[in-house]
C-alpha cells in the first residue's frame, strides 16, 4: 500500500458546490483512502451541524462520521463553559457552543457576541448585536470568507456579514476559521503535531486554504473547481499542486508516492 501525508480537504468548491456534487470528488477521496491517506474534512461552513454535513457527504458517496471539523467548533473553542453568548449565527455554531457549554441568549448582556454565516441576517440583529459588542462584549466571528461558491456562482459569505458588526461596532473580531490559529489548533490535535506539518492542504481559496497551509506548515493544493480558476492562479501564497479537480488531485498524489 503506498504511504501518503494526511490529506485536509475543504468542502465547499472541492467536493461540492451547495447541494451538487463535483463530478470525482467521491472517486478522488476513494483513491487517497485506499491508498492509505487520512482524509480530514475541514469547512469554515458552521451554518449545518456536523451530523448533516456528515449526511451529506454519506449521499455523495464519501462516508466520513468522526472526520468533519467546522469553524463552527473553532469558535466555540474561544468561549468559556457557563458563558454569556449572543448568536448571530446557524443551527451549526449553536450546537457547538452548547457543547461547550455556553449559554445562548437573545439579547445583552453577555460576554461574546459570535457571527457566522445565516441568511436572516438584517438591521434590527445588527443593532442589538452591535449595542452589546460597545457594552464590552467580545466580537468572534466563525470565519471571514468574503464570499460562499454555488453552483450560480459565489454569494455573500460569513466574512461579509461579520464585517457589518465589525464596522458598526468600532471592534476588530476575532476569527475562528481558516486559515486562523484556532481552526489550526484543531487540525493539530486531532491530527498531531508533526502529521499536520506533512499532511496536504486541499481547498479552492488561496487566501483561505492557502493561508491556512502556511498556518499549519504543510504543502498546498489547488484545486480549480470552486472560486478560483486557471486566469488567477495565486503567488501570495503559491499552491504547491493544481489541479482541475478532486479526482485529478488524488491521482497527482498517488503518482508522487
Amino acid at each position: 500500500m503506498t504511504s501518503l501525508p494526511p490529506v485536509i480537504c475543504d468542502l465547499d468548491g472541492v467536493v461540492w458546490l451547495a447541494d451538487q456534487p463535483i463530478a470525482g470528488a467521491a472517486d478522488g477521496i476513494a483513491a487517497l483512502r485506499a491508498a492509505g491517506a487520512t482524509v480530514l474534512f475541514v469547512s469554515n461552513n458552521s451554518f449545518v451541524p456536523v451530523a448533516d454535513v456528515e449526511a451529506k457527504l454519506a449521499r455523495f458517496g464519501i462516508p466520513a462520521a468522526g472526520d468533519v471539523l467546522t469553524s463552527a467548533h473553532a469558535g466555540a473553542l474561544l468561549v468559556q463553559p457557563g458563558e454569556r453568548v449572543l448568536l448571530c449565527g446557524g443551527p451549526g455554531a449553536a450546537e457547538a457552543l452548547r457543547a461547550r457549554g455556553a449559554v445562548l441568549v437573545d439579547e445583552g448582556p453577555a460576554d461574546a457576541v459570535v457571527v457566522g454565516f445565516h441568511r436572516s441576517f438584517d438591521y434590527e440583529e445588527l443593532l442589538r448585536a452591535t449595542a452589546v459588542v460597545r457594552a464590552g462584549a467580545r466580537l468572534i466571528g466563525t470565519n471571514d470568507d468574503a464570499t460562499y461558491p454555488t453552483p450560480d456562482g459565489p454569494i455573500p459569505g460569513g466574512g461579509s456579514i461579520l464585517a457589518a458588526f465589525a464596522t458598526a461596532s468600532g471592534v476588530t473580531p476575532v476569527v475562528a476559521g481558516k486559515p486562523y490559529g484556532p481552526m489550526a489548533a484543531l487540525v493539530r490535535l486531532r491530527l498531531g503535531e508533526l502529521a499536520a506539518r506533512t499532511a496536504v492542504m486541499v481547498g479552492d481559496r488561496p487566501d483561505t486554504d492557502g493561508r491556512f497551509a502556511v498556518e499549519l506548515g504543510c504543502r498546498f493544493a489547488l484545486v480549480l473547481s470552486g472560486v478560483t480558476h486557471r486566469t488567477d492562479l495565486p503567488t501570495d501564497p503559491p499552491a504547491q499542486l493544481v489541479a482541475p479537480d478532486l479526482r485529478a488531485l488524488a491521482e497527482q498524489l498517488l503518482a508522487d508516492g
